[in-house]
């Protein structure tokens, strides 16, 4: 998927009053991606490690260029400023036509609504353009910040796992929140090629 999918997808949008913009990360984005993983050290720590050298990101960039992995940036449509970034990860076929997410804010535009905004897009592009059916974020407990988003975009409560993931050094406990596409009424049209008849 080109970033001239994305554009067509938010052709077709509705609101026009949408304060962001969704686009692919690219090798071009290093510079202001470091600068700002840099500045947001407090507020991602320790929910969540982004690549802040260069060789990182430049792995980080690869990773999302398999076809079972996206990384897209949320920017302030106005500026162009990178205000966040979701990743869609370990993207399952078949029966499942799933994806696992994880976001994050950057702090020089954080606290101001450009998330919702950007994550409830990426929700809607994940179900329409790259055809899934649900999308999984897991989030430790005390992240309140991030609860209260996939609550806001509408993702519902699944249950808690002790242990899931190794963040910051540790195994962290997280609860599991989804949203499925039947849930906001995107049934995509036709189904993905991989999704059995029956």
């Amino acid at each position: 998927m080109n970033d001239a999918v994305i554009e067509a997808f938010l052709g077709n949008q509705p609101d026009p009053s949408c304060r962001v913009t969704l686009r692919h990360l690219a090798s071009c984005d290093e510079e202001e991606f470091l600068n700002l993983v840099s500045a947001s050290t407090e507020l991602h720590r320790p929910w969540m490690a982004l690549p802040s050298t260069p060789e990182q990101y430049r792995a980080y960039l690869t990773r999302y260029e398999q076809p079972d992995e996206k990384s897209v940036l949320i920017c302030v449509r106005n500026s162009g400023a990178i205000a966040g970034v979701v990743n869609v990860n370990s993207i399952i076929r078949g029966r499942f036509q799933s994806g696992s997410i994880a976001y994050a804010a950057f702090g020089p535009t954080a606290g101001q609504g450009y998330m919702t905004e950007g994550l409830a897009l990426v929700v809607r592009y994940s179900f329409e353009q790259l055809q899934l059916h649900r999308l999984e974020a897991q989030i430790q407990p005390e992240n309140h910040a991030s609860l209260r988003l996939v609550r806001r975009v509408g993702f519902r409560h699944e249950g808690y796992s002790p242990e899931l993931l190794y963040i910051d050094g540790a195994w962290r406990d997280h609860e599991r929140w989804a949203i499925t596409n039947t849930m906001i009424k995107i049934v995509p049209t036709p189904p993905h090629a991989t999704l059995p008849e029956r």
